[in-house]
């Protein structure tokens, strides 16, 4: 397989670009060639490594262009590009990005907004962040610091499952700050996540092919169901012809016994006047 790739800009025999040179691309008379599966082929002609890379439908890639001779492997050069491609993306995906998130209490802070501080704290820890608790201090609070460390201490001992204390209380200026690190790393956070959205997009797929399913076995039966109902249209007006012919002999015989009433009742009439 010959595949194009960047031609390597060479400024005084040093390679400026990062892309390795492959096939035609390598002008040197002799090579260090390595198998497809790691064999050590040895020194062979440039010329050679090119054949035996154009039988094998595969690349000559230059790995170690300083040594001497330079080193060449066979390999499928798309495939190994794309390969690094996915790796690359997998090292971004995992790696750590935590972030330092704030919260901030006030000293005369009551039971029930300490409880909703700590939760949040917990969420932070939990997600593989950082996070910095503030004490603000007012007035006179800031000569009795002791009561923010002693309740910064009590936050930490509440949540030391989830985290520990990274940097201990200090006071600076008016606030008091402390830092507490998670326990876990937030690639595990991640890794977990990404676990929970495979498993709902393979649900979603489980379900869209079982209305897909359903739909075919549907076709089926309403094509047999329309082919049944075209069978049967036939014998059903057959057997409504005769239906319809009593309907109309029944129409006609009390048209005719009316006809009958009424010649009847005329000629009665006419033997009256004659009688007068």
């Amino acid at each position: 397989m010959q595949v194009e790739a960047p031609r390597a800009a060479v400024s005084e025999g040093v390679i400026i670009s990062d892309e390795p040179r492959i096939n035609d691309e390598i002008r040197v008379p002799q090579v260090r060639l390595i198998g497809p599966n790691g064999e050590q082929v040895g020194v062979i002609a440039t010329s050679v490594a090119l054949n035996l890379a154009r039988e094998a439908n595969l690349d000559l890639v230059e790995v170690a262009p300083n040594a001497k001779p330079p080193v060449t492997k066979l390999i499928d050069y798309g495939k190994f590009k794309y390969t690094e491609k996915i790796k690359a993306r997998e090292a971004r995906r995992n790696q750590s990005t935590a972030e330092v998130k704030e919260i901030r209490f006030r000293l005369k802070i009551d039971s029930h907004d300490f409880e909703v501080k700590k939760g949040h704290v917990s969420r932070f820890l939990q997600g593989g962040d950082k996070v910095k608790v503030t004490i603000m201090l007012r007035g006179r609070e800031q000569s009795r610091p002791i009561g923010g460390v002693e309740l910064l201490r009590r936050l930490a001992d509440e949540i030391s499952d989830l985290g520990s204390i990274e940097s201990s209380p200090k006071q600076e200026g008016r606030n008091i700050i402390m830092t507490l690190a998670p326990k876990g790393k937030k690639v595990h956070t991640q890794s977990e996540q990404r676990r929970r959205g495979d498993q709902a997009r393979a649900e979603r797929q489980a379900r869209q092919a079982a209305r897909l399913a359903a739909k075919q076995e549907a076709k089926p039966q309403s094509a047999a169901a329309l082919g049944e109902r075209i069978h049967n249209a036939p014998t059903s007006t057959a057997s409504a012809k005769p239906e319809t012919s009593a309907a109309a002999k029944g129409m006609q015989s009390v048209a005719s016994a009316k006809t009958s009433v009424n010649k009847t009742t005329t000629k009665e009439g006419s033997n009256a006047e004659d009688e007068k």
